[in-house]
C-alpha cells in the first residue's frame, strides 16, 4: 500500500494559509468547532497576505444551540461524554422505554451521531471489503440511506475486537462526514446521501485497523494517521476535501518496533487564553498544534503506546491516557512552547488506566472505567484516589454523564447506572438482548445505543 509521499518528502508547510480571528468562547471550543452555516457566515472576511476563504468562525448563539440538539461526533458536542438537553431515561430493558430498534447490517464500533432528524452510523463487511454510511430516521428507526462508500481492494488485517467501521462520523447541517482511516475519507449530502467529494490518497498501516475519528474545526476536517509505518496529522478543507496542510509527528519512532509507533486516538480542540488548540496523544508523546496552520506549538513526552482513548479537557486541565506499555493517565496544564514534559505535567495516575474508554468528569471528579468492570474516581484537581467500585463485566464502549448520573455500557448488554458519587448500589441495571462496543449518543432525552446488531432509540 502506499503512502501519502515518505517522511524525508514531508516538509510540512500549509498548503493553504488560515487566518486566525479573535474567539469567543462561552460555551467552550467544540461548540464553534460543529460550524453550522450561520456560524460559518459569522466569519472574520478580513483579507490577509496568502490566506485562502478558509476562515475562522466566530461565536453564534445558533451554534450553542445546535449542540444543546444534537451529538455531531464520537463523544458529543464538547468531546466529552456529557450528555446534551433533557436527561436520558435511567431504567430500560428490551420491553420498557425502547423508542425503536432497527437493524444495521454487517459490522461496525462507530457510535452514532444525530442532527436534526437523522441519524448517522458507518458499518462494513467482515473481510473489510465493502464500507458503508447508514442514516436512519431519527422520529422513526426507518433507515433513509445505506450507501456503499468505498470498496477496498486488500484491506489488511485487523484485531479480532475492531471492525473495519470503528471510526465515528462527523455531522454538520447538510453534510455528514464518514471517515475509514486509510481506506477512504468522504463527505456526503445529508439528505440526498450523494458524495460530494472523497479522498483515497491518505494512507498509513493501521496494523490493528482504523478507529481514529474524524473532528471538525471551522473550515477544516482534521485526520489523524498513527501507523506502524508513518504518523501525520491531515487537515482537509470540508467544502472541497483539499488538504490545507498536513504534520507529521516530531517524534523519531523508526528505532521502536511497528506496533510500538501506531495509535488510534481522536484529538480534541481546546481554547488556552483564547486561542484554539489542537491536543493530540500519540505513541510516546502527546502534542498541541495551532489548528489553523498545523504548527506544533508544545508536547510531553511519555513511554507509552497504541493510545486510543479520547482526551478530556476541563478545570484547566488536559487529561490523557499513555496508552499500551505504561497504562497511566496524565494531567497536564495547556500551554508553553516546545517540551514540556518537566514544567508542565500536573499529576500521573500510575495504578492503572483504561484501555479502552475514554473518561468523564463529574463534580470535581474524574472517572476512569476500567476494561474489567472497576471504576475509579480521581479527584481532578490533584489526581488522588477518592474511591474505586468494581461492576464486573468487560467494557469497550465509554461511559456517558446525565442529570448527575453514569452510564456503563458493558459487553453483554448490561448498563449500569451509577450516582456520580460513591454508593453502595447503582442506580440502575439495565439489560439488552445484545451488548455494545460502540460508545451511545445521548441527546435532549434519548439514548441512541448501537448493540452488535442493532441500533436502539432509548427514550420515555
Amino acid at each position: 500500500m502506499q503512502t501519502y509521499g515518505t517522511p524525508a518528502a514531508w516538509h510540512t508547510v500549509p498548503l493553504r494559509r488560515v487566518r486566525p480571528s479573535h474567539f469567543l468562547f462561552p460555551i467552550g471550543c467544540a461548540a464553534l468547532a460543529l460550524c453550522s452555516p450561520v456560524a460559518a457566515a459569522e466569519t472574520d472576511k478580513t483579507p490577509t497576505a496568502g490566506a485562502s476563504d478558509v476562515k475562522a468562525p466566530r461565536f453564534s448563539w445558533a451554534v450553542a444551540e445546535a449542540a444543546a440538539k444534537n451529538w455531531p461526533q464520537f463523544r458529543g458536542p464538547a468531546s466529552d461524554g456529557r450528555a446534551v438537553g433533557r436527561a436520558v431515561p435511567l431504567k430500560w430493558s428490551e420491553q420498557e422505554n425502547i423508542r425503536w430498534k432497527t437493524r444495521i447490517h454487517d459490522f461496525g464500533h462507530s457510535s452514532p451521531v444525530v442532527w436534526g432528524g437523522q441519524v448517522w452510523v458507518t458499518t462494513a463487511t467482515q473481510d473489510g471489503k465493502h464500507l458503508f454510511a447508514v442514516c436512519c430516521d431519527r422520529a422513526t428507526g426507518r433507515i433513509v440511506h445505506d450507501i456503499q462508500v468505498f470498496e477496498p481492494e486488500k484491506p489488511e488485517s485487523i484485531n479480532a475486537l475492531n471492525t473495519y467501521a470503528t471510526p465515528t462520523p462527523v455531522i454538520e447541517e447538510g453534510r455528514v462526514y464518514v471517515h475509514f482511516g486509510t481506506y477512504g475519507t468522504a463527505c456526503l449530502d445529508a439528505r440526498s446521501g450523494q458524495k460530494l467529494w472523497e479522498r483515497t490518497d491518505l494512507h498509513c498501516l493501521h496494523m490493528q485497523g482504523p478507529a481514529s475519528s474524524p473532528i471538525l474545526f471551522g473550515q477544516l476536517l482534521i485526520l489523524d494517521f498513527a501507523g506502524g509505518d508513518v504518523q501525520f496529522l491531515a487537515a482537509l478543507e470540508k467544502t472541497t476535501g483539499k488538504t490545507a496542510w498536513l504534520r507529521k509527528r516530531s517524534l523519531d519512532l523508526s528505532s521502536l518496533a511497528p506496533l510500538q509507533r501506531k495509535g488510534h486516538c481522536t484529538p480534541i480542540i481546546i481554547d488556552v487564553a483564547g486561542r484554539p488548540q489542537l491536543f493530540s496523544p500519540a505513541s510516546h508523546a502527546a502534542y498541541a498544534y495551532d489548528p489553523y496552520t498545523g504548527e506544533e506549538l508544545w508536547k510531553v513526552r511519555h513511554q507509552g503506546d497504541s493510545v486510543v482513548l479520547r482526551p478530556l479537557f476541563g478545570q484547566g486541565l488536559l487529561f490523557f491516557s499513555t496508552g499500551f506499555s505504561q497504562f497511566e493517565i496524565w494531567a497536564v496544564r495547556p500551554g508553553g512552547r516546545g517540551d514540556v514534559t518537566q514544567t508542565q505535567v500536573a499529576w500521573k495516575f500510575t495504578e492503572g488506566a483504561p484501555r479502552k474508554t475514554s473518561p468523564v468528569l463529574a463534580g470535581g471528579c474524574l472517572f476512569l472505567l476500567q476494561d474489567d468492570g472497576a471504576l475509579v474516581c480521581l479527584e481532578a484537581s490533584t489526581g488522588k484516589l477518592a474511591w474505586k467500585q468494581r461492576m464486573g463485566g468487560q467494557f469497550s464502549a465509554s461511559p456517558v454523564t446525565s442529570a448527575d448520573r453514569i452510564y456503563c455500557f458493558d459487553q453483554s448488554g448490561q448498563t449500569t447506572v451509577l450516582a456520580a458519587g460513591q454508593s453502595d448500589q447503582p442506580l440502575a441495571v439495565n439489560q439488552l438482548d445484545e451488548g455494545c462496543f460502540a460508545s451511545p449518543a445521548a441527546v435532549d432525552g434519548d439514548l441512541f445505543l448501537r448493540g452488535k446488531a442493532h441500533l436502539y432509540r432509548i427514550g420515555n
